[in-house]
């Protein structure tokens, strides 16, 4: 016969089941702060520079960060000041290479984004006041176009893709608020100025605070990847040829050695792009 279980029993099954879950939610939760706390120590352990490129970022925040609080300075740049904070942000990489890459891109990329956004702005404006808005549109459309279908290309993507993309967002961003601002080449100054500032500012930091030099570590990732091959080689000569039992037991674990080499390619294409920008 099957057992009968009574309403009251039912109803109970839930109410049990959460009490149970509250009360090993303490547990849960301190052995998830553990893990995290294991796992965000062996990630500092692994390579230290993390942790100092992270004091790093927050250094150069910081120091940029003072055209915005002090008067004097703030006074200077007006709320364009806050574009210093956003290129320290987006530009400070791992490497010095990659920052300077980055902050070369940025600087190049406003500059000449803003210019021919201002010529663009008073060419439309010959037009009158009707004409203006559908040529600043057409500027803005022809120059979305060429500049998107130009980062397919391979070098450009490689090298220039950052830069590409920070050149049309500075000239939608000029071209289009001239219609509204008249004070057009201010502005343009204001931000070229301060991009100018968090860029330098995250190269001064990248470069005299511990400074990441990506050709060190691509030069070690290329001999720790020669080492491997070569005992890759050597165990699979002894493991073809039989030379003994002793030496195949000892070379089996050569064997897997390939793989890390394979799985590296990636990486160094990284390193070597960074390092060439």
């Amino acid at each position: 016969m099957e057992a009968v279980t009574s309403p009251q029993q039912e109803s109970n099954g839930p109410i049990t089941r959460g009490c149970q879950w509250l009360k090993s939610l303490p547990n849960k939760f301190c052995d998830k702060t553990t893990e995290i706390a294991r796992r965000t120590k062996k990630l500092g352990q692994d390579d230290p520079r993390r942790i100092v490129h992270s004091l790093k970022v927050g250094l150069a925040i910081t120091l940029v960060s003072l055209f915005y609080y002090f008067k004097p300075l703030y006074d200077g740049f007006g709320n364009s000041a806050m574009w210093a904070v956003l290129t320290v942000v987006v530009v400070l990489e791992f490497s010095v290479g990659a920052t300077l890459g980055k902050g070369l891109n940025r600087m190049l990329a406003t500059l000449v984004a803003a210019a021919l956004g201002f010529g663009a702005h008073r060419l439309a404006s010959l037009s009158g006041r009707k004409g203006e808005p559908v040529l600043v549109a057409t500027f803005v459309f022809i120059t979305a176009v060429i500049t998107t279908f130009m980062r397919f290309f391979p070098k450009v993507k490689a090298r220039y893709d950052y830069g590409m993309m920070i050149f049309l967002l500075t000239f939608c961003l000029v071209s289009m608020s001239g219609y509204r601002d008249d004070q057009l080449l201010e502005m343009a100054h204001e931000r070229f100025s301060t991009i100018l500032v968090g860029s330098c500012a995250s190269l001064i930091v990248c470069i005299c605070v511990c400074p990441v030099w990506i050709g060190e570590d691509l030069h070690k990732s290329v001999a720790a990847n020669i080492a491997k091959l070569a005992n890759f080689l050597e165990a699979f000569g002894d493991e073809y040829f039989k030379v003994s039992e002793e030496s195949n037991e000892n070379n089996k674990s050569y064997l897997q050695g390939y793989r890390t080499v394979l799985t590296s390619k990636s990486s160094e294409e990284t390193m070597v792009s960074a390092e060439l920008n």
